[in-house]
């Protein structure tokens, strides 16, 4: 089920710029790798970053000599790492921040095929090469999703308690409420932002365009509503997808966050073992797992009724009214009924119509007939 919602997804999200706009070489006197069709700057590492899924990403590093924090950045469709190159050294420059960029998997000169799972993947091995390699902490580093990048960065916020900052700029409520205004998440729906910002325990950053034909205002005001602490949000009068930073509220009120970011008392709740943290098990949204819960219930039903039977066997054998064994066998189909229910023993009807229902979907709307992950000129 979890290849046919990837699958899917992948039809109807993805649109990596076909050629890639720069090439990764080799440079023959220092021997690491550099990027080609850009110019070169010494504040910036070219890397390439293994994920747990078996692809090689490509990944940028950014140095500011007078930065204190780290940005971790999740760009937007339709562009690549060659195309965002001198917007992500002058952001580095205007807000005195080291930067780690990276392109999905599929994207640039990274290998594999772009997926949601991918993704995932992709921005918790550019984490992991943040934290590993150039010493960052937890508590130092802000993510930030663009667009499509929204999804990746809040999936990984929600396992990272100590995080510093999150900033959502263009953000998406979820793939599908991208197409439909549907009011619930859905099995074979991705990115789903909605369900899992609550969950996210750091400040977070809302920025959006009020004019966004793209993804709707309503996507940034719904999530912002939704979280947990909440900073001013910035709504761009007349801002559009793909022109915000053009807009000068953008980089001012991008300074008045980090500086309030940084004057902060970050509260430290001890150690942080990356790996552990990266290994939580991801929440049940993203598949249709039923919650473990659900046994705990079923273990306290049998043992609420293990008592009564026990109750019972203590009182006198030959008072036993002959209503006693009816109740018993009642009491046996309300559990059966229970496990029944619990085993998700009616969930596969459910899904073949979910799936039929997505289909007609997919006829009626096309395979990309989705403007919000639709190439533009400029990066989305």
């Amino acid at each position: 089920m979890g290849a046919i919602t990837s699958s899917m997804a992948a039809k109807f999200a993805f649109f990596p710029p076909n050629p890639p706009s720069y090439a990764v070489a080799v440079d023959e006197l220092s021997g690491k790798l550099k990027m080609m069709g850009v110019t070169a700057r010494e504040n910036v590492d070219v890397l390439k970053v293994c994920t747990k899924r078996g692809n090689s990403i490509v990944a940028m590093y950014i140095r500011n000599p007078s930065a204190s924090l780290t940005v971790l950045f999740s760009h937007g469709n339709a562009t690549d790492l060659g195309q965002m190159y001198d917007w992500f050294s002058q952001l580095s420059h205007d807000l005195r921040l080291n930067l780690l960029c990276y392109d999905y998997s599929g994207y640039g000169h990274s290998s594999g095929k772009p997926s949601e799972q991918n993704t995932y993947a992709d921005i918790e091995a550019a984490y992991k090469c943040l934290v590993e390699m150039y010493g960052a902490k937890e508590e130092d580093i802000i993510l930030y999703g663009q667009s499509l990048g929204s999804g990746p960065t809040t999936d990984l916020a929600t396992r990272l308690p100590n995080l510093r900052a999150v900033i959502l700029h263009s953000p998406i409520l979820s793939g599908l409420r991208v197409m439909y205004p549907v009011k619930r998440t859905y099995w074979f729906d991705i990115y789903k932002n909605i369900d899992k910002i609550p969950l996210v325990s750091c400040p977070v950053l809302v920025i959006h365009g009020t004019a966004d034909d793209v993804v709707d205002c309503s996507h940034g005001k719904q999530l912002w509503e939704h979280c947990k602490q909440k900073y001013e949000p910035l709504w761009i009068k007349g801002g559009n997808h793909c022109n915000l930073e053009l807009y000068p509220q953008y980089i001012k009120h991008l300074k008045k966050f980090i500086a309030a970011i940084e004057k902060s008392s970050h509260q430290k709740t001890g150690t942080v073992p990356v790996p552990d943290q990266l290994d939580r098990p991801r929440s049940s949204t993203d598949f249709r797992e039923k919650p473990r819960i659900s046994m705990d219930l079923r273990e306290n039903l049998r043992r609420s009724i293990d008592l009564k039977e026990k109750h019972r066997s203590s009182t006198d054998h030959k008072v036993k009214s002959r209503a006693g064994p009816d109740k018993k066998d009642k009491s046996r189909k309300s559990i059966d009924r229970y496990e029944k229910a619990c085993n998700g023993a009616e969930i596969p009807e459910k899904a073949r119509t979910s799936i039929d229902r997505f289909g007609d979907m997919v006829r009626s709307v096309g395979l990309c007939n989705i403007d919000c992950f639709r190439p533009s000129a400029t990066h989305a």
